[in-house]
């Protein structure tokens, strides 16, 4: 099964690719990123046609996003919100799964603690899938993270 993890946001938005079959391997990582000066509705253009792209390269089965249950400040939740919106639509266009899992989920499956630091789920996630080198950025790194949590709980459900 291909999982594709997605951190959203409207500046950048964080995607992981994972395979998990035979085991669980890193396929992709990495961000969409829009300029800060462009008008809104643009800019989630720009994320809708990246992540279009990434449908269609990766073809996932079942696709992560970080969901928002808690915010500090409203005017970045409101555009985190958008993009979420982007991303749940595409969903529903690809006919692909769609699980939603908060930060202190995706942080608990990959460390064993839900407020751990960026570093440490960074540390996790490369030698969780084995790779050369820490992932980054960290939106990158909390997609991955998305994908190797919600391969997790898929192994159990079906288990």
């Amino acid at each position: 099964m291909i999982i594709l993890g997605i951190d959203p946001g409207t500046a950048t938005t964080g995607f992981g690719v994972v395979e998990t079959v035979p085991r669980l391997k890193w396929i992709d990582h990495g961000t969409i990123e829009t300029p800060k000066d462009m008008p809104a509705h643009e800019r989630l253009l720009l994320l809708e046609q990246g992540l279009t792209q990434l449908f269609k390269k990766y073809k996932p089965e079942l696709v992560c996003v970080e969901k928002l249950y808690f915010f500090k400040n409203l005017k970045t939740a409101l555009p985190v919100s958008e993009a979420r919106g982007v991303v749940l639509l595409l969903a529903a266009k690809n006919k692909v799964i769609l699980e939603e899992l908060t930060p202190l989920q995706a942080k608990m499956a990959v460390t064993g603690y839900g407020k751990a630091e960026k570093k440490q789920v960074q540390y996790m996630v490369q030698q969780i899938l084995k790779l050369d080198n820490l992932p980054s950025p960290d939106d990158a790194a909390d997609a991955l993270a998305l994908a190797i949590a919600i391969s997790n709980v898929s192994f159990r459900a079906s288990s």
